[in-house]
Protein backbone atom coordinates (compact mmCIF):
# COMPACT_ATOMS: atom_id res chain seq x y z
CA UNK A 1 0.00 0.00 0.00
CA UNK A 2 3.09 2.39 0.60
CA UNK A 3 4.24 1.30 -2.09
CA UNK A 4 1.84 2.65 -4.14
CA UNK A 5 0.83 5.66 -2.46
CA UNK A 6 4.69 6.82 -2.87
CA UNK A 7 4.08 5.47 -6.97
CA UNK A 8 1.36 7.80 -7.17
CA UNK A 9 3.37 10.71 -5.09
CA UNK A 10 6.08 10.42 -8.04
CA UNK A 11 4.25 10.46 -10.66
CA UNK A 12 2.45 13.38 -9.89
CA UNK A 13 5.83 15.16 -9.41
CA UNK A 14 6.77 14.20 -12.57
CA UNK A 15 3.78 15.23 -14.21
CA UNK A 16 3.88 18.64 -12.77
CA UNK A 17 7.54 19.05 -13.33
CA UNK A 18 7.05 18.02 -17.15
CA UNK A 19 3.87 20.28 -17.16
CA UNK A 20 6.43 23.37 -15.83
CA UNK A 21 8.73 22.40 -18.24
CA UNK A 22 6.16 22.72 -20.94
CA UNK A 23 4.72 25.97 -20.15
CA UNK A 24 7.93 27.30 -19.51
CA UNK A 25 8.95 26.05 -23.18
CA UNK A 26 5.58 27.73 -24.49
CA UNK A 27 6.13 30.82 -23.61
CA UNK A 28 9.96 31.16 -24.28
CA UNK A 29 8.19 30.19 -27.59
CA UNK A 30 5.45 32.43 -28.08
CA UNK A 31 7.94 35.19 -26.97
CA UNK A 32 10.76 34.29 -29.15
CA UNK A 33 7.91 34.15 -31.85
CA UNK A 34 6.59 37.92 -30.89
CA UNK A 35 10.02 38.74 -30.91
CA UNK A 36 10.72 37.75 -34.36
CA UNK A 37 6.96 38.96 -35.31
CA UNK A 38 8.36 42.43 -34.17
CA UNK A 39 12.01 42.44 -35.28
CA UNK A 40 10.63 41.34 -38.70
CA UNK A 41 7.78 44.00 -38.94
CA UNK A 42 10.34 46.88 -38.10
CA UNK A 43 13.06 45.70 -40.47
CA UNK A 44 9.93 45.03 -43.21
CA UNK A 45 8.82 48.46 -42.57
CA UNK A 46 12.49 49.98 -42.66
CA UNK A 47 13.02 48.61 -45.63
CA UNK A 48 9.60 49.68 -47.22
CA UNK A 49 10.62 52.97 -46.03
CA UNK A 50 13.90 52.75 -47.75
CA UNK A 51 12.46 51.40 -51.26
CA UNK A 52 10.51 54.12 -51.13
CA UNK A 53 12.85 56.74 -50.44
CA UNK A 54 14.76 55.58 -53.15
CA UNK A 55 12.08 55.27 -55.56
CA UNK A 56 10.86 58.54 -55.03
CA UNK A 57 14.58 60.24 -55.64
CA UNK A 58 14.83 57.77 -58.56
CA UNK A 59 11.21 59.50 -59.91
CA UNK A 60 12.85 63.24 -58.82
CA UNK A 61 16.13 62.67 -60.82
CA UNK A 62 14.09 61.04 -63.82
CA UNK A 63 11.68 64.10 -63.43
CA UNK A 64 14.50 66.39 -63.38
CA UNK A 65 16.07 64.86 -66.84
CA UNK A 66 12.87 64.66 -68.31
CA UNK A 67 12.83 68.33 -67.66
CA UNK A 68 16.39 69.37 -68.84
CA UNK A 69 15.77 66.72 -72.04
CA UNK A 70 12.16 69.13 -72.80
CA UNK A 71 14.27 72.12 -72.60
CA UNK A 72 17.45 71.02 -74.71
CA UNK A 73 19.96 71.34 -71.97
CA UNK A 74 20.16 68.23 -71.10
CA UNK A 75 23.71 67.82 -69.23
CA UNK A 76 24.37 70.83 -67.30
CA UNK A 77 25.09 73.07 -69.84
CA UNK A 78 23.36 76.44 -72.05
CA UNK A 79 24.58 76.32 -74.77
CA UNK A 80 24.91 79.64 -76.79
CA UNK A 81 24.89 80.32 -80.15
CA UNK A 82 26.54 84.06 -81.13
CA UNK A 83 28.44 86.29 -83.10
CA UNK A 84 30.84 87.95 -81.58
CA UNK A 85 31.39 91.17 -83.77
CA UNK A 86 29.06 93.19 -82.21
CA UNK A 87 30.62 95.52 -79.68
CA UNK A 88 29.39 96.08 -76.77
CA UNK A 89 26.64 93.03 -77.05
CA UNK A 90 29.53 90.48 -77.74
CA UNK A 91 32.96 90.84 -79.02
CA UNK A 92 36.32 89.23 -78.26
CA UNK A 93 38.69 90.77 -75.41
CA UNK A 94 42.08 88.97 -75.62
CA UNK A 95 41.09 85.14 -75.61
CA UNK A 96 37.68 85.51 -74.32
CA UNK A 97 34.00 86.64 -75.97
CA UNK A 98 32.42 89.27 -73.36
CA UNK A 99 29.99 91.82 -73.44
CA UNK A 100 26.15 92.26 -72.84
CA UNK A 101 24.71 89.18 -74.24
CA UNK A 102 27.40 87.22 -72.71
CA UNK A 103 27.08 88.49 -69.22
CA UNK A 104 22.85 88.12 -69.63
CA UNK A 105 23.42 85.04 -70.68
CA UNK A 106 25.78 83.68 -68.08
CA UNK A 107 23.61 85.45 -65.05
CA UNK A 108 20.35 83.16 -67.04
CA UNK A 109 22.10 80.00 -66.94
CA UNK A 110 23.35 80.44 -63.87
CA UNK A 111 19.65 80.79 -62.46
CA UNK A 112 19.15 77.62 -64.15
CA UNK A 113 21.86 75.67 -62.66
CA UNK A 114 23.61 75.59 -65.97
CA UNK A 115 27.23 76.42 -67.42
CA UNK A 116 27.34 78.85 -70.30
CA UNK A 117 28.85 77.52 -73.10
CA UNK A 118 29.32 79.64 -76.29
CA UNK A 119 29.58 78.75 -79.89
CA UNK A 120 31.12 82.07 -82.03
CA UNK A 121 29.62 81.32 -85.70
CA UNK A 122 28.41 83.66 -88.67
CA UNK A 123 25.51 85.66 -87.55
CA UNK A 124 23.11 83.90 -90.52
CA UNK A 125 23.79 80.76 -89.27
CA UNK A 126 22.41 81.43 -85.66
CA UNK A 127 18.81 80.81 -86.37
CA UNK A 128 19.57 76.98 -88.65
CA UNK A 129 22.05 76.04 -85.28
CA UNK A 130 18.79 76.43 -82.86
CA UNK A 131 16.44 75.09 -85.36
CA UNK A 132 19.14 71.82 -85.56
CA UNK A 133 19.49 71.62 -81.72
CA UNK A 134 23.00 72.11 -82.16
CA UNK A 135 22.62 75.68 -79.54
CA UNK A 136 19.94 76.24 -77.26
CA UNK A 137 19.79 79.77 -77.44
CA UNK A 138 20.64 82.80 -79.65
CA UNK A 139 21.99 86.22 -77.52
CA UNK A 140 23.55 88.31 -80.80
CA UNK A 141 21.80 91.45 -80.16
CA UNK A 142 18.80 89.90 -81.78
CA UNK A 143 15.81 91.79 -83.15
CA UNK A 144 12.27 90.20 -82.60
CA UNK A 145 10.75 90.51 -86.11
CA UNK A 146 7.96 88.75 -87.92
CA UNK A 147 10.71 86.90 -90.60
CA UNK A 148 12.37 85.40 -87.13
CA UNK A 149 9.37 84.38 -85.68
CA UNK A 150 8.27 82.09 -88.59
CA UNK A 151 11.67 80.26 -87.57
CA UNK A 152 12.17 80.53 -83.83
CA UNK A 153 10.92 81.82 -80.62
CA UNK A 154 11.95 84.82 -78.62
CA UNK A 155 12.36 85.53 -74.85
CA UNK A 156 10.77 88.38 -72.99
CA UNK A 157 12.53 91.83 -74.62
CA UNK A 158 15.97 92.30 -72.55
CA UNK A 159 16.60 95.63 -74.01
CA UNK A 160 15.28 98.08 -76.87
CA UNK A 161 18.11 99.62 -79.41
CA UNK A 162 18.18 101.26 -83.24
CA UNK A 163 19.40 100.90 -86.25
CA UNK A 164 21.56 104.02 -87.39
CA UNK A 165 23.27 105.37 -90.41
CA UNK A 166 27.27 106.56 -90.65
CA UNK A 167 28.65 108.52 -92.97
CA UNK A 168 31.72 109.88 -93.70
CA UNK A 169 32.11 113.60 -91.92
CA UNK A 170 31.34 115.52 -95.22
CA UNK A 171 28.99 113.20 -96.63
CA UNK A 172 25.79 114.51 -98.29
CA UNK A 173 23.51 112.00 -96.53
CA UNK A 174 21.41 113.79 -93.75
CA UNK A 175 19.12 111.42 -93.37
CA UNK A 176 17.36 107.81 -94.05
CA UNK A 177 15.73 109.79 -97.03
CA UNK A 178 19.34 110.40 -98.61
CA UNK A 179 19.84 106.47 -98.66
CA UNK A 180 18.39 106.30 -102.05
CA UNK A 181 20.67 105.58 -105.00
CA UNK A 182 23.36 105.05 -102.56
CA UNK A 183 25.60 102.20 -101.89
CA UNK A 184 24.79 101.52 -98.22
CA UNK A 185 26.99 98.79 -96.52
CA UNK A 186 25.13 96.15 -93.95
CA UNK A 187 26.57 92.63 -91.55
CA UNK A 188 24.84 90.02 -93.60
CA UNK A 189 22.14 88.66 -91.63
CA UNK A 190 21.50 91.81 -89.72
CA UNK A 191 18.64 93.66 -88.94
CA UNK A 192 20.60 96.51 -90.62
CA UNK A 193 20.58 94.10 -93.89
CA UNK A 194 16.95 93.52 -93.70
CA UNK A 195 15.99 97.50 -93.43
CA UNK A 196 18.59 98.56 -96.21
CA UNK A 197 17.49 95.87 -98.34
CA UNK A 198 14.14 98.01 -98.53
CA UNK A 199 16.19 100.56 -100.39
CA UNK A 200 16.88 98.85 -103.43
CA UNK A 201 13.66 99.33 -104.68
CA UNK A 202 14.79 103.00 -104.77
CA UNK A 203 17.73 102.26 -106.47
CA UNK A 204 20.22 101.64 -103.75
CA UNK A 205 23.12 98.68 -104.42
CA UNK A 206 23.24 96.27 -100.47
CA UNK A 207 26.84 95.47 -100.16
CA UNK A 208 27.04 92.66 -97.30
CA UNK A 209 29.90 91.88 -95.12
CA UNK A 210 30.48 89.31 -92.76
CA UNK A 211 31.67 92.02 -89.76
CA UNK A 212 30.30 95.09 -88.88
CA UNK A 213 33.87 96.72 -88.86
CA UNK A 214 34.43 95.52 -92.29
CA UNK A 215 31.44 97.56 -93.85
CA UNK A 216 33.13 100.67 -91.53
CA UNK A 217 36.12 100.23 -93.19
CA UNK A 218 34.57 99.74 -96.68
CA UNK A 219 33.07 102.99 -95.93
CA UNK A 220 36.80 104.68 -95.46
CA UNK A 221 37.86 103.65 -98.40
CA UNK A 222 35.33 105.12 -100.21
CA UNK A 223 34.25 101.94 -101.58
CA UNK A 224 30.78 102.46 -100.40
CA UNK A 225 28.41 105.66 -99.31
CA UNK A 226 26.88 104.48 -95.85
CA UNK A 227 26.66 101.86 -93.14
CA UNK A 228 23.44 101.06 -91.46
CA UNK A 229 24.03 99.02 -87.93
CA UNK A 230 22.75 98.91 -84.51
CA UNK A 231 23.32 102.19 -82.47
CA UNK A 232 26.07 100.62 -79.78
CA UNK A 233 28.27 98.84 -82.28
CA UNK A 234 27.93 102.25 -84.56
CA UNK A 235 29.12 104.47 -81.36
CA UNK A 236 32.37 102.07 -81.09
CA UNK A 237 33.41 102.30 -84.48
CA UNK A 238 33.35 106.33 -84.54
CA UNK A 239 35.07 106.52 -81.57
CA UNK A 240 37.22 103.79 -83.24
CA UNK A 241 37.63 105.87 -86.81
CA UNK A 242 38.31 109.53 -87.39
CA UNK A 243 36.01 111.81 -90.11
CA UNK A 244 33.01 109.20 -89.31
CA UNK A 245 29.88 110.22 -87.61
CA UNK A 246 26.41 108.89 -86.91
CA UNK A 247 23.52 110.85 -87.87
CA UNK A 248 20.95 112.52 -85.95
CA UNK A 249 17.67 110.46 -87.30
CA UNK A 250 18.00 106.76 -86.53
CA UNK A 251 16.49 104.24 -89.44
CA UNK A 252 14.82 102.22 -86.88
CA UNK A 253 14.08 101.40 -83.06
CA UNK A 254 13.40 97.88 -82.35
CA UNK A 255 13.64 95.28 -79.49
CA UNK A 256 15.91 92.61 -78.45
CA UNK A 257 15.52 89.50 -77.33
CA UNK A 258 16.82 86.01 -76.75
CA UNK A 259 16.21 82.95 -79.58
CA UNK A 260 15.17 79.43 -79.06
CA UNK A 261 14.14 76.26 -81.18
CA UNK A 262 10.50 76.78 -81.96
CA UNK A 263 8.33 74.78 -79.62
CA UNK A 264 10.46 74.70 -76.96
CA UNK A 265 8.36 76.59 -74.11
CA UNK A 266 10.18 74.51 -71.49
CA UNK A 267 13.42 76.58 -72.22
CA UNK A 268 11.31 79.44 -73.13
CA UNK A 269 9.26 79.67 -69.74
CA UNK A 270 12.73 79.21 -67.92
CA UNK A 271 14.85 81.89 -69.34
CA UNK A 272 12.09 84.50 -69.27
CA UNK A 273 11.12 83.50 -65.30
CA UNK A 274 15.04 84.66 -65.25
CA UNK A 275 14.77 87.47 -66.83
CA UNK A 276 12.05 88.90 -64.64
CA UNK A 277 14.44 88.44 -61.65
CA UNK A 278 17.06 89.95 -63.28
CA UNK A 279 15.08 93.07 -64.07
CA UNK A 280 13.70 93.21 -60.50
CA UNK A 281 16.96 92.91 -58.91
CA UNK A 282 18.57 95.63 -61.17
CA UNK A 283 21.39 93.04 -62.12
CA UNK A 284 19.96 93.28 -65.82
CA UNK A 285 20.22 97.10 -66.14
CA UNK A 286 23.55 96.65 -64.20
CA UNK A 287 24.98 95.08 -67.30
CA UNK A 288 24.31 97.09 -69.98
CA UNK A 289 24.94 99.76 -68.47
CA UNK A 290 28.57 98.16 -67.34
CA UNK A 291 29.19 98.39 -71.25
CA UNK A 292 27.14 101.42 -72.73
CA UNK A 293 28.20 104.04 -69.90
CA UNK A 294 31.96 103.36 -70.80
CA UNK A 295 31.01 104.58 -74.30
Amino acid sequence: MKKQILALFMAAVMAGSLTACGSSGADATTAAATEAATTGGDAAEAATTAADADQESKEETTAAESKAADSGTAGGVLVMATNAEFPPYEYHDGGEIVGIDVEVAGAIAEKMGLTLEIEDIAFDSIIPELQSGKADIGAAGMTVSEDRLKNVDFSDTYTTASQVIIVKEDSDIAGPDDLAGKIIGVQLGTTGDIYASDYEAEGSTIERYNKGFEAVQAMIQGKIDAVVIDVEPAKVFVSQNEGIKILDEALTVEEYAIAVKKGNTELLDQINGALAELKASGELQAIIDKYISAE
